[in-house]
């Protein structure tokens, strides 16, 4: 180790030894951040080096769509001065494959507005007010007409096997689809929990990037309930208020987005097209020494 104008050298990254508060505060929350991820990667097989290639990638993409010089073309040069890697190693980051997961994000996708039509649509109901036993085909509301009327272009048989694969959905003894779950949760296999772990993790940290740059009456909803002294028997009853209470809470946030989506309502007015909607989610841990505020968890 070596310690030369107030750095230390590990690795041949440098990282500052006299860091402002900002810089350990966000050094710190990396930090935190990456511990969940990490033990992702490491329990599937990911070495370190991949995982830093896939992160002077991101780097390099990031650097070069949006920290340009207004009206002036992005350069190599320019990309290696504001990430600090060499103009060679960025050339060479950016030649490397992109992995993409385009088909599981459209699966999920789709499946899922499936689903919440079917929760959500009258038309998909019995006369009890609950979501019917559709069958596949026929007169009348049948699981065909579900996706066709609520995952586009997508073939029906896809849709049922996905839906299907992951439990959402049974087949009754006289042939007709019963819904299981309210929710699309790929439990079966470990590839669509991942495609999630990328897209809401994603939408969470966006919605903290754009508050940490808005003042407070721009700022995005975000908000948080936790206490770090609760016995364990009391969290049973905890996780299933979550889930009744958050599940019902969606579901109402559901019918009022779907009233203005234009692909569930094509007579929606308005210009531009946005994303937007709204997430919860359950935690719970063994508290520590290092997991208390101020710890290194």
């Amino acid at each position: 180790m070596i310690i030369q104008d107030l750095t230390i050298s590990i690795f041949g990254n440098i990282i500052p030894t006299n860091m402002s508060t900002m810089e350990q505060a966000l050094f710190a929350a990396v930090i935190r951040l990456l511990r969940p991820l990490v033990r992702i990667l490491l329990r599937n097989g990911v070495p370190y080096h991949a995982f830093a290639d896939l992160a002077k990638r991101v780097y390099v993409d990031v650097a070069a769509r949006e920290f340009g010089v207004p009206g002036r073309k992005q350069t190599v040069s320019r990309v290696s001065i504001i990430t600090g890697l060499s103009r060679k190693e960025v050339s060479r980051v950016k030649s490397l494959p992109e992995p993409k997961d385009t088909r599981a994000l459209e699966r999920y996708n789709r499946a899922a507005r499936v689903i919440s039509g079917w929760i959500r649509d009258v038309k998909f109901k019995d006369n009890k007010g609950r979501e019917a036993d559709l069958p596949l085909e026929g007169r009348g509301a049948t699981f065909s007409q579900l996706v066709k009327r609520y995952s586009g272009d997508m073939p029906v048989r896809a849709i049922l096997d996905e839906l299907l694969r992951v439990g959402a959905v049974e087949r009754l003894r006289d042939g007709r689809i019963h819904l299981r779950t309210r929710a699309y949760l790929p439990q079966n296999e470990e590839a669509g929990k991942l495609g999630i772990l990328g897209t809401d993790v994603r939408d969470l940290i966006r919605t903290i990037d754009h508050n940490l740059r808005s003042n407070t009456t721009e700022s995005f909803f975000q908000r948080k309930v936790a206490y770090d002294n609760l016995p364990a028997e009391i969290l049973p009853q905890f996780r299933a208020l979550t889930l009744g209470r958050g599940q019902s809470l969606l579901e109402e946030m559901d019918r009022w987005l779907s009233q203005h989506d234009r692909d569930v309502n094509p007579s929606t007015k308005g210009t531009g097209r946005k994303r937007a909607g709204m997430a919860i989610y359950y935690f719970e841990e063994d508290v520590s020494e290092n997991t208390l505020p101020g710890g290194k968890s």
